[in-house]
């Protein structure tokens, strides 16, 4: 169950420090929800344990412990812990840095190295002194989170209010198995009209982005322990087989080979960690 909470009351001094970029870590219960929001400063937004589910108003973003977002300033976004996380997030005032980083959210891939940056980067204090190895260290931290840009596990979201009823119905309830025409008949709408608003907002059609958002929620279940067949029960396939087809197609692996992979990262960077 979700328990909504405001930005953490303490925020001020991060977002106020005099240092360019400042770590926090912060431990969280599953199923905590923290409310649309937004910072002054960018931040890179990572979990070096669990799984968090990110949402702008455009992007829907699963992050489990090997990706993470960077979120540029003022750029409204609410987080909900999938399982329970350990967040490792930097705040960055991007006006003080001749590094460029982008002015809109993105995926980052998180490497080994920057993933022990930012772990170690959490025990440092916000009042660290200027060319520090504290200081050195974060910004090699924003060196390589942009090397590790890329597109991550994120859904385009629609603006328009009838495409974002489905959206957010879908995202509730992935294994909703209702057609275009009957969500046509369920927003007051022609199956014409949402098939041109999914293509033009989001940028593929609806079975496209049910696909993906049944993905997303797949890699969530599997992710903390729920069996294929389960999984694939929840998200409304007659078969395991048939999910298996689907995922596979979407992602290039069957679900057994990507919690393999899965598992094996998790393993190696848990070593790292120890």
């Amino acid at each position: 169950m979700n328990t909504d909470h405001s930005p953490n009351a303490h925020l001020e001094q991060w977002e106020n420090a005099k240092n360019p970029v400042v770590s926090m870590s912060k431990e969280y219960p599953a199923g905590h929800h923290i409310l649309p929001h937004q910072h002054q400063r960018g931040q890179l937004i990572y979990a070096s344990a669990g799984t968090m589910r990110l949402r702008t108003c455009d992007e829907y973003w699963l992050l489990p412990p090997f990706r993470g977002v960077w979120m540029p300033p003022y750029v409204e976004h609410e987080m909900t812990a999938s399982t329970s996380v350990s967040l490792r997030t930097l705040y960055v005032n991007v006006e003080s840095f001749t590094l460029s980083l982008p002015n809109h959210s993105v995926g980052i891939g998180v490497t080994p190295l920057l993933r022990e940056l930012l772990i170690r980067a959490s025990y440092f204090p916000i009042t660290y002194h200027p060319d520090s190895f504290e200081e050195r260290l974060l910004r090699l931290a924003l060196e390589e989170t942009k090397h590790a840009f890329e597109c991550g596990l994120k859904l385009p979201m629609g603006r328009d209010k009838r495409l974002k009823k489905i959206c957010d119905t879908l995202m509730e309830n992935p294994g909703d198995v209702r057609s275009l025409a009957d969500w046509a008949n369920e927003v007051g709408a022609t199956t014409r009209t949402l098939t041109r608003l999914f293509r033009s907002e989001t940028g593929i059609s609806f079975i496209q982005w049910r696909e993906q958002v049944r993905i997303v929620s797949a890699i969530s279940g599997l992710s903390t322990g729920e069996r294929v067949s389960q999984v694939a029960e929840e998200l409304g396939y007659a078969s395991q087989g048939a999910f298996t087809v689907m995922f596979k197609r979407v992602t290039g692996k069957s679900p057994r080979e990507y919690l393999n992979d899965l598992s094996r990262s998790q393993i190696k960077l848990s070593c790292m960690e120890e």
